[in-house]
């Protein structure tokens, strides 16, 4: 048997478990989506007024005082903002590596499972159109077994087959919706991390000069 027969028989076996494949993507993608949205919740505090607390608290010396409010502050700036203010004592070079490795750590728990938004978002479509493929190649092979049954024969199975593509994109659309939503998200709030660090460098730069 040649290669063109055994991919006929497999497609004879129809689209629908192409389908089943497409709702199972779809509920761990909605999975991930809810977690992710939750996770997502109320992390995000006001990053001016963190920052004006922690450059007068930094103005005082007062290190203890900053990495007691940002511990006490929810959200993943804060977190950064923390290990930085831990290296305070050592100086500028200490600070910035620690704010960097925190920003690494944080930026891996963002995006748990992003990846796999991205790539049901980008892939489901091809699924789709590979049960409509294989769909197809099943609808004219009833219509060669059954030539008296006319159009009707082979147009019941196209309509069906067409069902995997749309699936595919109704898979797709909400994960690549999603993907690109969180991803916002994150460059946000590794953003107000960045922004609340940069102050802290700066307020210990301007404490250094004046010790100079």
């Amino acid at each position: 048997m040649n290669i063109t027969e055994q991919f006929k028989n497999f497609a004879l076996l129809g689209a629908e478990w192409v389908m089943w494949i497409l709702i199972v993507l779809s509920i761990i993608s909605i999975t991930i989506m809810v977690e992710r949205g939750i996770f997502f919740m109320g992390k995000r505090p006001d990053i001016n007024d963190l920052i004006e607390k922690v450059k007068k608290l930094l103005s005082k010396k007062d290190f203890d005082g900053a990495r007691k409010l940002m511990s006490e502050t929810k959200g993943v700036s804060p977190a950064i903002a923390a290990a930085a203010l831990a290296e305070a004592e050592n100086g500028t070079d200490a600070v910035s590596e620690a704010a960097n490795s925190a920003r690494i750590r944080e930026k891996l728990v963002l995006e748990k499972n992003l990846a796999y938004l991205g790539t049901v978002g980008n892939n489901a479509p091809f699924v789709g159109l590979l049960g409509t493929v294989i769909g197809i190649i099943k609808a004219f092979h009833d219509l060669s077994e059954n030539t008296t049954g006319g159009a009707s024969t082979v147009m019941g199975g196209i309509s069906e087959a067409l069902v995997a593509t749309a699936l595919g994109l109704l898979v797709a659309i909400p994960a690549v919706v999603a993907f690109n939503t969180f991803n916002r998200r994150i460059k946000k709030l590794l953003g107000d991390a960045d922004a609340i660090v940069h102050s802290i460098l700066s307020g210990l730069e301007n404490k250094s000069a004046k010790k100079g």
